[in-house]
């Protein structure tokens, strides 16, 4: 059985977090009005970054502009972002981590707060083909702009990857995750090896108490 390899996106494999730069982006696009967006979209930053953020009110917020595009738009919105936006955003070292388990053989998993229609993309350029994030719901072929399922955000996160588990076959034994977040401290308890990957200072000091392994990827 391969051993997984589980990666938080960003500010982990990123330097910097992507879905408040798609916020910023559909700003500079003239997609939303940009100075009531982007005080909700940095509000919404910075209650994740405290370990407060309401996920249900943050992706009403965050996916609205989905209802209103229709799904060429929506195509060309994502490859856009990913080029302008993530592919400077994309860590060297991150991607070497990816090759060095990928090469041990192990499976590689992005799991993410950050919704899939954000994501998916990003995900396929680091060549990691399984994604597991917070899910946009659908209606009649289009986004309603409500969450589908339970979002992948701190313990839903672990209720998120135990689905997975329970579907695929896979098992945390001699599991890795990296992160960067405290927000990520309930699935950082439960893997094998956890890894604070250029951590906030509140995982940093549970880390450093626990005797985690604590990197950079910058």
């Amino acid at each position: 059985m391969q051993k997984l390899a589980l990666f938080d996106l960003d500010n982990t494999l990123l330097e910097g977090d992507s879905e408040h730069a798609f916020g910023e982006f559909i700003c500079q696009r003239g997609l939303v009005d940009a100075g009531e967006h982007r005080a909700r979209n940095d509000a919404f930053y910075a209650d994740y970054c405290a370990g407060s953020m309401d996920i249900v009110a943050f992706q009403r917020f965050n996916q609205a502009i989905l209802t209103k595009l229709e799904a060429a738009d929506l195509t060309r919105l994502q490859e856009d972002f990913v080029r302008e936006q993530i592919e400077p955003m994309i860590l060297p070292k991150g991607e070497a981590l990816l090759e060095q388990h990928r090469k041990a053989g192990d499976k590689l998993v992005i799991i993410t707060a950050t919704n899939r229609f954000i994501t998916e993309r990003i995900a396929e350029r680091l060549g990691v083909e399984t994604l597991i994030a917070t899910e946009c719901g659908m209606q009649n072929g289009r986004y309603s702009g409500q969450l589908s399922g339970t979002p992948c955000y701190q313990q839903g996160k672990v209720v998120r990857l135990n689905e997975w588990l329970a579907e695929s076959g896979f098992s945390l034994d001699g599991s890795h995750f990296y992160s960067d977040s405290h927000n990520d401290l309930p699935l950082l308890e439960v893997v094998t090896y956890p890894v604070a990957v250029d951590a906030d200072d509140k995982l940093r000091k549970v880390a450093e108490a626990r005797g985690w392994r604590v990197i950079s990827l910058r």
